[in-house]
C-alpha cells in the first residue's frame, strides 16, 4: 500500500500542477486556520480496501496470498478568497474557478495508470464536494484500484 500512495504522489508531484502534494492525514480537517499546506493542495489517501484469498505460495511471505479492491482518495483543495459572480473581472473568475482545471488536470494523469507492478489501473467511481465554512474549496475525488499479491 505504501510503494502505491509513493507513486501516486510522485506522479502529481512531477506535474507541478499543484504547490503541496501529500498523503491525507488530516491537514484539511484539524488546523483551521492554519492549514499545514500550500494552496492549492493535493491529498490522497486509501479510504477503503476489501480482500480476498487467492491461496498459498509457500515462496512468498506472507504465504497467504490475496487481491484487494481498494478505494483511493485524491482530495484537491484550494483556498478560495476571490470573486466568481457574473459581474467579477473575468480574471478574477477564472482564478475562482481554477479548482476545476486542476482536479482535471490530476484525472487525466491518474486515469487508466497503473501506480505499481502489483496494481490494476485507476480508474474513477465518483466525486464529492465538502461543504466549508472557513474558505477553504474542497472536492474529493475517488479512483478504484485492483491489487494482487497483497
Amino acid at each position: 500500500m505504501e510503494d502505491t500512495l509513493n507513486s501516486i504522489i510522485a506522479k502529481i508531484q512531477a506535474s507541478n500542477k499543484a504547490k503541496y502534494v501529500d498523503e491525507d492525514w488530516g491537514q484539511l480537517d484539524y488546523f483551521s486556520p492554519n492549514f499545514p499546506v500550500q494552496w492549492p493542495c493535493v491529498l490522497i489517501d486509501i479510504s477503503n480496501a476489501g480482500f480476498a484469498n487467492i491461496g498459498k505460495d509457500r515462496t512468498a511471505n506472507p504465504v497467504n496470498r490475496q487481491t484487494a479492491d481498494t478505494m483511493i482518495s485524491i482530495t484537491v483543495a484550494n483556498l478560495k478568497l476571490t470573486n466568481s459572480s457574473g459581474r467579477a473581472p473575468s480574471t478574477q473568475r477564472d482564478q475562482a474557478f481554477s479548482i476545476w482545471k486542476l482536479t482535471q488536470d490530476i484525472h487525466e494523469l491518474l486515469h487508466g495508470w497503473n501506480p505499481t507492478a502489483i496494481t490494476g489501473k485507476l480508474i474513477r467511481t465518483g466525486m464529492q464536494r465538502t461543504k466549508r465554512d472557513d474558505g477553504v474549496q474542497e472536492y474529493t475525488v475517488t479512483y478504484s484500484l485492483g491489487m494482487t499479491n497483497v
